[in-house]
């Protein structure tokens, strides 16, 4: 497994009052067998796709097809899309470099620019100093009825069009979305299909949240050079063991999912802190924040998920962390950085007051601190998770991604709420599009 989960600072047992009670871990450990045997069920019948995806590779080899054509000539490839169409791609490209410090230093290949949120004046200056000549575009939306992103795409259009580029829209701009079905609208098809604009699909049985190990997700990645198979393998090591029917506690994603609730319901644990110690995992915790709220927060249930980033969120949210409400579970991400990045010389920490330095590198102190982080948690007596990866990379992302999708699925079947909509989020769509149409 590319990443090693530890619960134990999570019971009553090892930090007291505000852990999980073990009576309570182990009931629910029960509980959770009959939601394993449901997924089990859902992937034989085919009844979630998203469990399906690490055994296919006709989908990979789509992607590859079209992005090749897409990135002929290409200085910057434009990412239209919102929510899940847009931070699966983010978290998986952040692999590829974006997203990074200082990652436009000698980059190679076409740069990838995230439109994933409408604004005016952004999209005015895009537009405006963008050089169309150079400029690819991938348009993503599962229904094809976003707003958002319909609005980006037609002003993409009539810029491409008046610039005289539509005998060339098939190679300039890719579409993501769902297949045509009789009696259901899609304008985005429509409109890309009039223009002869090539469509990937996207499967109507994976929701957006759920997306990232689709085209969705695979499309940035294979432009920044992301192993996709890799992506794939990891997810299907993880989801293995849930498939075989191994026991729930020899199952990640189960004990988490047991854990998280656990709290809430016996804690009052309302929030769920995830804490990544890598800057390769900073779209993660953007990733998961939607997965986990969007899918878990209904009928006045679900703990609100809150991101952070170590170490430069031990200088500005730890405070709260540990002196604030006691209100919150914690996840603490690290990264087998030991003995990488610049080494400290001697004479220099020295004169810096940190002789301590000496012969250290960045990747030592940054090791440090995770575990100096997670342990504070502990000593504190708050509940605490680790989760340790040996590295970040393709097979560790797809990992962790299917790891967080079985736990949020088996949390949302422990809570008795459905995972998979977002009623309220639909009724603000509603009212947008009725606010717009009258002005």
């Amino acid at each position: 497994m590319p990443f090693v989960q530890s619960t134990d600072a999570c019971l009553e047992d090892r930090i007291g009052a505000d852990g999980l009670p073990r009576a309570a871990f182990e009931r629910d450990l029960g509980r959770v067998e009959a939601a394993l045997a449901w997924v089990r069920e859902q992937h034989r019948t085919n009844a979630l796709p998203l469990l399906r995806l690490p055994a296919r590779g006709d989908d990979v080899a789509a992607v590859r097809g079209r992005v090749a054509v897409l990135v002929v000539g290409a200085g910057v490839v434009v990412w239209l899309g919102t929510g899940g169409a847009g931070l699966g791609g983010q978290t998986l490209a952040q692999l590829g470099g974006w997203g990074l410090p200082g990652a436009s230093l000698g980059a190679a290949g076409p740069r990838l620019h995230f439109l994933d949120n409408l604004d005016p004046l952004t999209m005015d200056s895009v537009l405006e100093r963008l050089d169309l000549s150079g400029a690819r575009f991938v348009v993503t939306s599962k229904s094809g009825g976003t707003g958002e992103t319909t609005m980006q795409a037609i002003a993409v259009l009539e810029r491409l069009l008046a610039a005289g580029y539509g005998p060339d829209l098939p190679k300039r701009v890719l579409g993501i979305t769902e297949p045509a079905v009789p009696g259901r609208t899609n304008g985005l098809r429509r409109l890309l299909e009039h223009h002869r604009i090539p469509i990937l699909d996207h499967d109507p049985g994976i929701g957006g949240r759920y997306s990232a190990l689709t085209p969705v997700g695979l499309v940035p990645a294979a432009i920044l050079g992301v192993d996709l198979e890799g992506l794939r393998a990891g997810a299907a090591q993880v989801l293995a063991p849930v498939l075989a029917g191994s026991d729930a506690r020899d199952i990640p994603a189960a004990v988490g999912a047991v854990v998280g609730v656990g709290l809430a319901e016996t804690r009052g644990k309302s929030q769920t802190v995830l804490m990544g110690y890598s800057d390769r995992l900073e779209r993660f915790t953007a990733w998961f924040v939607q997965l986990w709220g969007e899918s878990l927060g209904k009928e006045g249930r679900g703990t609100t998920p809150i991101k952070a980033l170590g170490p430069v969120d031990q200088h500005s949210q730890l405070q709260l962390f540990l002196a604030g409400p006691r209100d919150k579970m914690f996840t603490v991400m690290t990264v087998e950085g030991r003995g990488r990045g610049p080494r400290m010389d001697a004479d220099l920490a020295a004169l810096a007051n940190q002789a301590d330095f000496a012969g250290k590198t960045i990747g030592d102190l940054v090791a440090a601190q995770g575990r100096a982080t997670a342990d504070t948690f502990a000593n504190n007596g708050l509940p605490v998770r680790t989760l340790h990866l040996s590295t970040v990379d393709a097979r560790t992302m797809g990992a962790l991604m299917m790891h967080f999708f079985l736990e949020t699925i088996l949390a949302g079947r422990l809570m008795g709420v459905d995972p998979f909509d977002q009623p309220a989020v639909e009724e603000g769509k509603i009212l947008a599009k009725r606010y717009l149409a009258g002005g």
